[in-house]
């Protein structure tokens, strides 16, 4: 649940795997995780939740098109199209579509393997 009291179950979302990187063999210590790098599609009235973290989870996100509100510490930004937002340790927030037109996002993190 998020500071409204309500949780926000992920609808209209589709991901898309473009592709990853195994890391263990690129950098000393990063045996067992990956780069991923993602398509995300939130139709209108799209939801990306629940409210979730990054927590060993590091990523950026650039708005390909459309808009997309980041919902984080009580406080809405619209991103797009162009730069969007980092995800870090501290991220805890939850993605909606308010806008008329699909919202097309690539997200690239760094997972588990």
């Amino acid at each position: 649940m998020d500071d409204e009291g309500t949780t926000h179950e992920t609808k209209g979302v589709t991901v898309e795997l473009l592709g990853t990187v195994d890391l263990g063999p690129e950098i000393e210590g990063m045996a067992g995780r990956r780069l991923r790098m993602r398509k995300v599609t939130i139709a209108p009235g799209g939801v990306f939740g629940p409210l979730h973290d990054h927590a060993g989870r590091p990523g950026v996100v650039y708005v390909l098109q459309g808009t997309v509100t980041d919902h984080r510490d009580g406080v809405t930004t619209k991103y797009g199209p162009g730069p969007g937002w980092p995800e870090d340790r501290d991220t805890l927030h939850w993605l909606e579509n308010t806008g008329i037109v699909a919202a097309v996002e690539i997200s690239v993190d760094i997972v588990d393997a």
